[in-house]
């Protein structure tokens, strides 16, 4: 508002260079707004690092517990400009992005590629048994969210209440994480 309080004392033949300037000045608050809701965005779920684009409106981060947390952040007009990582070109537009690499970049035969698919299928196979395991665990200590309360409980209810409040939520969260290894191995929920 102050530009463009000083933009009206201006002669009229300097005013462009001010229109300029608020046009400028609006840009930067909308990126800023877009920045604001991308990091509100990666504070909601959990990033402990700073989010990568990885298609579109999706980002990646890593949480406290090193998992990958996925998001959208809706559009808002412009976004901050984002690492990409990786993944398909985006479609149109940069030049860069379309050339081929460069030769000495180093390239991988199809028989170790697949080997290394097969690997990483495995261990994600790997993961998502253990993970099964331990939800099947935190759903029978959830005890369908009525546990016995322990002796140190009965006395003060408060402290039951919290337990039931934390067996719920690592019976969440092993949910949230076999439905997420399903979804990277393909299966079905």
């Amino acid at each position: 508002m102050a530009a463009h309080a000083a933009c009206s004392r201006q002669p009229l033949r300097r005013r462009p260079s001010c229109v300029a300037a608020i046009a400028f000045a609006a840009a930067l608050a909308a990126a800023s707004a877009a920045a604001q809701t991308l990091q509100s965005k990666a504070r909601e779920s959990g990033c402990v690092d700073a989010p990568r684009l990885v298609e579109g409106a999706m980002y990646k981060c890593t949480t406290s517990s090193g998992a990958s947390a996925y998001f959208n952040v809706p559009d808002g007009g412009e976004r901050p400009p984002a690492r990409r990582t990786g993944g398909a070109a985006p479609a149109g537009g940069n030049a860069a992005a379309s050339q081929p690499a460069p030769a000495s970049f180093p390239r991988v035969d199809a028989s170790t590629q697949k080997g290394r698919d097969e690997m990483r299928r495995k261990v994600l196979q790997d993961e998502l048994a253990a993970e099964e395991k331990l939800l099947l665990e935190a759903r029978s200590a959830y005890g369908n969210g009525a546990p016995p309360a322990l002796a140190e409980e009965q006395a003060q209810p408060q402290r039951y209440a919290e337990r039931i409040a934390r067996l719920r939520q690592a019976v969440q969260l092993h949910e949230r994480n076999v439905e997420a290894l399903r979804r990277e191995l393909g299966l079905p929920r």
